[in-house]
């Protein structure tokens, strides 16, 4: 059986997002034995955790991939099953971020209204790890510029994890493309 890798996107993205597709097509192209996806995530931390159990289901030869929202929810997951991780500016605490973006939104690849409430908010206080079981599991890609997360936060967070911080950029990750090789090799895909 060939490894997954799982790619998750952030809070009001999807799967065609530019970061997924660049992941998608360089996988293809690159790894055309390793099983990739990247689904859409619902917006309910419930549902989407639920989404990812069943998408993994019992396998244990899975690496993830996650961004800002997804990348929490990738750390969630690595800590259940014990996988590696690869995380691009992830979200620490999304719960005291999200808290700022209470209300209704639209998503346009599922093509439904959602609304981000207060019951969300507690889930996703309830789903954070409150430290990290194995932190060598972790690959971190940050970027300072970032100018929707605090990357200091994920720094404190995430120590021992192995991280890659670059000056500048913002929160998409600039120069993405250029990380997807350490991103497959960090992966173990060989």
């Amino acid at each position: 059986m060939n490894k997954k890798v799982v790619y998750l996107h952030g809070f009001a993205s999807s799967s065609q997002s530019d970061k997924a597709v660049l992941t998608r097509d360089f996988f293809q192209q690159h790894y055309p034995r390793i099983e990739f996806s990247a689904p859409d995530l619902p917006y309910d931390p419930t549902a989407a955790m639920q989404l990812l159990q069943q998408h993994i289901g019992s396998r244990r030869d899975v690496a993830l991939i996650g961004s800002s929202l997804g990348g929490f929810l990738a750390t969630c997951i690595a800590e259940q099953i014990n996988c590696r991780a690869c995380l691009i500016n992830p979200a620490v605490a999304p719960h005291t971020v999200l808290n700022q973006h209470l209300g209704r939104y639209y998503h346009p690849v599922l093509q439904q209204h959602y609304d981000v409430g207060t019951g969300q908010i507690g889930v996703l206080a309830q789903l954070m790890p409150q430290r990290l079981q194995r932190p060598e599991n972790y690959l971190l890609l940050l970027q300072s510029g970032d100018e929707v997360l605090d990357y200091r936060l994920a720094l404190d967070y995430y120590q021992g994890a192995n991280i890659n911080l670059s000056e500048g950029g913002d929160h998409s990750y600039v120069g993405y493309a250029g990380q997807l090789q350490t991103i497959a090799n960090f992966c173990q895909l060989a």
